[in-house]
């Protein structure tokens, strides 16, 4: 469950907010009890205060609404958080970290905005990096194979201002050096390697605590998969540590996940959520 907001903590409430809806909410339709949201937060440290700002933010921003019951208030996804969380998923479980599949072709964008656009470049440029693209020169973005932006672009209201290419790359282009210029691969590999130091040997919180470290672990799963546009193959470092960090994460959530889902089910209250999503396509 991509997280927009950035960063680098993986215990970020609202990271870890994300999560959960992924986990317990989405694929429901239902809409969460705020107590049962403080109660599975409160497994991994964040307070109730914390969580209660969190949820007042994100339905601030849109991701959320609220459906009071009672004195009791629950909470629903908008069809924008839905959206965010089906494409966590997607990433998550059906997309593996090392692109095996590249057709060799890169789709190139440009961008040109006012210099008084600072939140709209910042925004562009997040969500560009989340779709894979790095930055070659100036307001030229690359990233390999056929990456559609069309939703990108019009959520940001830039359709006027970005253009769209797909391209291959001439035989006198050394695409290992574009890439080293376009995309800081140590920093994405020490992303993989943390990851691996944190959970490659068994860890006694496993057995303490199957529900916080499910959470824990798609939650820091997703920060590293962020920054990470899936280069092709071919044009990795042989030692490229994506693919080990992958074995470990799923071996790991895959043990925890039946005990994990007996420890929601005794703290989930939810209702029926009765506003109709669009399907995923």
């Amino acid at each position: 469950m991509a997280d927009e907001t950035g960063g680098s903590a993986a215990q970020r409430p609202q990271s870890l907010m994300l999560t959960l809806l992924g986990e317990h909410v989405l694929l429901d339709d239902v809409c969460i009890y705020s107590g049962s949201v403080i109660a599975m937060l409160g497994r991994l440290g964040i307070s109730e205060h914390a969580t209660r700002s969190t949820l007042a933010r994100m339905v601030n921003r849109g991701l959320l609404r609220r459906r009071p019951d009672g004195r009791r208030m629950y909470y629903g996804l908008t069809e924008r958080c839905a959206a965010i969380l089906q494409d966590g998923r997607q990433r998550l479980w059906h997309t593996n970290a090392v692109n095996d599949d590249w057709d060799g072709g890169w789709t190139l964008l440009s961008f040109s905005l006012p210099e008084s656009w600072q939140r709209q470049r910042h925004d562009l440029r997040s969500q560009l990096t989340w779709a894979g693209f790095g930055p070659l020169q100036g307001g030229l973005w690359v990233a390999p194979g056929h990456v559609r932006v069309d939703s990108i672009v019009a959520g940001l209201g830039l359709a006027a201002h970005v253009r769209v290419f797909r391209a291959a790359a001439d035989e006198s282009t050394d695409v290992d050096q574009m890439l080293s210029d376009a995309y800081d691969l140590p920093a994405i590999a020490a992303h993989y390697e943390a990851f691996l130091r944190r959970w490659e040997e068994p860890d006694p919180a496993v057995e303490a605590d199957p529900l916080a470290t499910r959470l824990a672990i798609i939650t820091q799963w997703l920060q590293v998969l962020r920054r990470d546009p899936r280069l092709p193959r071919q044009h990795l470092p042989g030692d490229w540590p994506a693919s080990p960090a992958q074995k470990v994460f799923r071996r790991t959530a895959a043990d925890v996940d039946e005990p994990a889902r007996q420890i929601a089910a005794s703290l989930l209250e939810t209702l029926p959520d009765l506003e109709v999503r669009p399907d995923p396509a």
